[in-house]
């Protein structure tokens, strides 16, 4: 324990006393402070916040207890110890009841009061210890089941990074195209923040014209424009102990920005219509889809915001990217569909007809009356995936499944089921294409697959049995990489 770290109020009304046990105190490394009198001490427990309070019991005015009830209010983890000359076991029971961490008698050894003291503190820095340590767990716990999904190198990299900064306050600025899941990474990192427990609002700055965006971010006072007829309370102050997430922070207009900017350096808002500031404890998360950069070089984004949002900053990878993670984001998705199918009822979903029976069969289903589970992509539908470029990124993902679910009525998604656009996607070119394993040994094979193709010509099955492997992986060889087209 680093004394000369703690603070320690030392109370009594004699002089002689004070002055007695601010030595002893200073002598052992303790940083000190004194009240001559419980009146000034009530007046210093709020300023200085001390680690310990010593105080006599009997003075006039102002007693002991009465500093003790005061310091627990301040903080009930900060241990006082009460000294009396004349002590009586109701006393002393009162005491130890209204939270006093020890009761000592006049006269007493220095040794003696040193040691409470020592005792005090470590109790108070192991409640403080235990305390934090259960929060991480509980953090720890509740982030651990919202991770978001992906296994590409940009993606985890981003990721871990978010895990890092997550139990700061440092104010963040996610970065990406639209629909790479930057609400989604900015939801995590509030789980795994020490402000957990406190809310998450969000607000889209461009969804809303800027006089009602003023509103919603800094309040209004009763009577500042027509419609305002009670006082309202902005998300910024309303986010207190929590997060606020600014989505797409670019579209925010010049004035509202310069409102900003004043509040995250103040750390408080003026509301509109009102000349008194507001106090603001929220941990901001701004987020973009366009190059800030660039829009303060055409003079449309404030720097000095931009500095101020982007203490850390996050780019999210669109998922052209990532397409390694195409594979993982589709079974999660369809799995959502599926979960979100069953709990609601699906129509239609009495007896199987016989073709839907026969693929639930293929797909290993368990007979009429079971959970089929969610859907499953055929390999052909996977590379109709893997192929397309996804400008809707994650979030078209998603809408182009959950639209493929509905046409496909059946356990299996086959390309038909697949928006056209994502089967008229081009085949990527294999050495540019950073989802593939091994490129220098997929051009191998495409050229060894189209040698024997020629060779055989042109008969597929035959050139399977060359290759020794089955027609339908062929198939999807060919389709992969772009073999006949």
């Amino acid at each position: 324990m680093i004394r000369n770290a703690l603070k320690v109020l030392l109370v009594d009304d004699e002089m002689g006393i004070l002055d007695t046990l601010r030595i002893l105190f200073r002598g052992e490394g303790y940083q000190v402070v004194t009240a001559l009198g419980g009146e000034e001490a009530l007046e210093i427990i709020s300023r200085e916040k001390p680690d310990l309070v010593v105080t006599d019991i009997r003075m006039p005015g102002t007693t002991g207890l009465e500093v003790l009830s005061r310091t627990r209010e301040v903080d009930p983890e900060i241990p006082v110890i009460l000294m009396t000359a004349q002590a009586s076991l109701q006393s002393a029971v009162r005491a130890v009841n209204e939270g006093a961490f020890y009761y000592l008698q006049k006269p007493f050894a220095n040794d003696e009061l040193l040691a409470i003291c020592s005792r005090a503190l470590e109790a108070r820095t192991l409640k403080a210890e235990n305390r934090k340590l259960r929060k991480e767990i509980k953090r720890r716990e509740k982030g651990s089941g919202a991770r978001p999904i992906g296994k590409s190198r940009g993606f985890l990299e981003v990721l871990e990074l978010a895990e890092t900064v997550a139990s700061t306050d440092s104010t963040i600025l996610l970065s990406g195209e639209s629909g790479t899941g930057k609400e989604v990474l900015a939801r995590y990192i509030h789980e795994l923040s020490t402000r957990s427990e406190g809310p998450f609002f969000s607000i889209n700055c461009g969804a809303l014209p800027e006089s009602l965006l003023e509103s919603e971010l800094f309040g209004h006072v009763k009577g500042s424009f027509t419609g305002a007829v009670r006082d309202k309370e902005g998300l910024l102050v309303a986010a207190k102990a929590g997060t606020f997430f600014l989505d797409e922070i670019g579209e925010m207009s010049p004035a509202t920005q310069v409102k900003l900017l004043r509040a995250l350096q103040e750390r408080e808002v003026i509301p509109v219509g009102s000349t008194e500031a507001v106090p603001m404890d929220a941990r901001v998360i701004a987020a973009t889809n366009r190059d800030l950069e660039e829009e303060i070089r055409r003079g449309s984004f404030r720097s000095d915001l931009y500095y101020r949002l982007n203490v850390i900053a996050l780019h999210l990878p669109p998922l052209r990217e990532r397409r390694e993670d195409i594979p993982i984001l589709a079974r999660h998705f369809l799995g959502k569909v599926a979960a979100g199918a069953s709990g609601a009822g699906m129509a239609g979903a009495g007896t199987p007809s016989a073709g839907t029976a026969e693929r639930s069969e293929k797909a290993g289903g368990v007979g009429p009356g079971a959970d089929p589970g969610p859907p499953v992509l055929s390999d052909e539908a996977m590379e109709a995936l893997r192929r397309y470029d996804w400008p809707g990124n994650v979030r078209e993902l998603e809408n182009a499944l959950e639209r493929a679910v509905a046409v496909a009525h059946g356990p299996e998604i086959l390309p038909e089921h697949l928006p056209q656009r994502v089967l008229e996607a081009p085949t990527p070119h294999l050495v540019e294409d950073r989802s593939l394993p091994n490129p220098p040994m997929e051009i191998i094979e495409r050229a060894y697959i189209e040698w024997v193709l020629r060779a055989e010509g042109g008969n597929k099955s035959r050139a399977a049995e060359v290759l020794g492997i089955d027609p339908s992986t062929l198939y999807r060889k060919l389709a992969r990489y772009g073999i006949g087209e």
